[in-house]
């Protein structure tokens, strides 16, 4: 066991026995065509370890929104085709979401799913902030264990936030500090820098009393943005230049005041070199959400600076999922860093609270109890 936590090798001898997996394929589709099966890959190491141990394996994950009934737009279909190339002989069964059980932690909707099943494995980290059916209520009765990529996730994240590496940088952009005030804070007592980029930069702009123009921000976070730099200013790397369209839709770059009519889209190239040096000089780095909008190549070089910064970096590398991973892939840096997470609001999450809905469930499951 990890922190009272099950593994795969506490679940006993396997052979024989049908076991439930709880992974995460909630890959992207253009159509019926997966870009990118990451998320299905990063399953294969336990459910291997499952196979060649004579266990008969199911899997079962959501994909997309279906809001509680089926929708051919979200079949599990094109990911159990691509399952079945890379792990043939596991089933997959249909989006747990097609059914308002899941979301609704509904106990029929778990024995539902737990029908002859001798043993279950949480290897969704993606999915384990959610207090849902599959995540939580199969361990209330079934032996359990997190899956290797799970618990790869838990000693990854948890050793930043229990054993940090000094310097440890953290590096926050997106769109909106209210998604990431609950982790700043957490992160503010633990790092020794936090590097601020994306359209997050405006509310601490407005807190300052500079024009943003009609950037992204938002207003009710301003007085957070001001006590949270009258506390940690000195930790707090904010940017000194701002690329952006002016009231014309002209491609332009400013310093920290914008114009008026002016939006700001990526960190200007001053920031981005400033950001780099505080990633090259730590020794350990915390990266979750891009520094601009890096899907259009003219706001791209912020983030792509940052993440090439990540790739040369000698500090131990953590991408928090999400759009920094995609930007990562992008870039073709994604191997380049020391661990990229399947979940970009369950690493925030763990990172935030030291726990998640779906390891306080797997603490209490029947051979978590046993062996305490």
């Amino acid at each position: 066991m990890i922190n009272g936590i099950p593994t795969l090798e506490d679940l006993g001898d396997v052979n024989g026995k049908r076991v439930f997996v709880r992974t995460d394929f909630n890959v992207p589709l253009d159509g019926s065509t997966i870009t990118d099966d990451f998320r299905i890959r990063a399953a294969l190491p336990t459910i291997t370890w499952l196979t060649e141990r004579g266990a008969s394996v199911v899997c079962a994950s959501h994909l997309g929104r279906p809001k509680g009934e089926p929708n051919p737009k979200y079949s599990m279909d094109p990911v159990r085709a691509r399952l079945a190339e890379l792990a043939p002989g596991v089933e997959l069964l249909e989006n747990l979401r097609y059914d308002a059980g899941e979301e609704g932690n509904d106990p029929a909707f778990t024995a539902s799913l737990i029908d002859g099943v001798d043993l279950y494995v949480n290897d969704a980290f993606g999915a384990s902030h959610r207090a849902h059916a599959s995540i939580v209520g199969p361990p209330q009765t079934l032996p359990s264990a997190m899956g290797l990529l799970l618990a790869k996730e838990v000693e990854v994240l948890l050793g930043l936030r229990e054993h940090p590496k000094r310097p440890f940088v953290a590096v926050l952009g997106g769109a909106k500090i209210s998604d990431k005030l609950g982790v700043v804070e957490a992160l503010l007592g633990v790092v020794d820098s936090l590097v601020i980029g994306g359209a997050m930069c405006f509310t601490f702009f407005a807190a300052q009393g500079k024009s943003i123009g009609d950037s992204l921000f938002e207003p009710d976070q301003v007085d957070t943005c001001r006590r949270i730099l009258a506390e940690h200013g000195p930790k707090v790397h904010l940017p000194d230049d701002i690329v952006g369209l002016n009231a014309d839709g002209v491609f332009s770059t400013w310093g920290t005041s914008l114009p008026a009519g002016s939006k700001g889209f990526d960190i200007g190239p001053g920031s981005a070199a400033a950001f780099s040096d505080v990633v090259m000089d730590a020794r350990m780095v915390f990266w979750n959400g891009p520094m601009g909008m890096f899907e259009d190549d003219r706001f791209a070089a912020g983030t792509r600076t940052v993440a090439q910064a990540m790739a040369d970096t000698k500090a131990f590398t953590v991408v928090g999922g999400g759009d920094s991973a995609a930007a990562l892939a992008q870039f073709g840096l994604d191997d380049d860093v020391d661990h990229v997470s399947t979940g970009g609001g369950a690493s925030l999450e763990l990172l935030e609270l030291g726990d998640l809905p779906g390891l306080a469930a797997l603490r209490g499951a029947p051979n978590a109890q046993e062996g305490s």
